[in-house]
């Protein structure tokens, strides 16, 4: 999955917490808690709505991690299955 992919569907993620979040408006690098308001039920909300979708285990421990999109987008690719991370097409082919 392409970071490009991958951003989309944090956005996503994030839009399903808060629907009035402009994914233009939003900065890579700057703390998306200062970007959106989310409390930390919010947050925990998203966090929970990111594992759903790409499959990935946050632990607690990681969340502080998680402060920009740049860092979940990084976070994410790091971790996600290796069958979810080839492109289409090159699962079953061994040539």
């Amino acid at each position: 999955m392409s970071p490009i992919d991958l951003r989309a569907g944090v956005i996503e993620s994030i839009r399903a917490i808060a629907p009035e979040v402009e994914a233009g408006e939003l900065r890579d690098d700057r703390p998306l808690r200062e970007q959106v308001d989310l409390d930390s039920m919010d947050w925990l909300n998203v966090i929970v709505g990111l594992h759903d979708r790409f499959g990935v285990d946050i632990p607690e421990t990681d969340y502080a991690k998680l402060a920009t999109l740049d860092a979940i987008v990084a976070y994410l690719a790091a971790r996600l299955p290796q069958a979810a991370a080839r492109p289409e097409g090159l699962e079953g082919d061994r040539r």
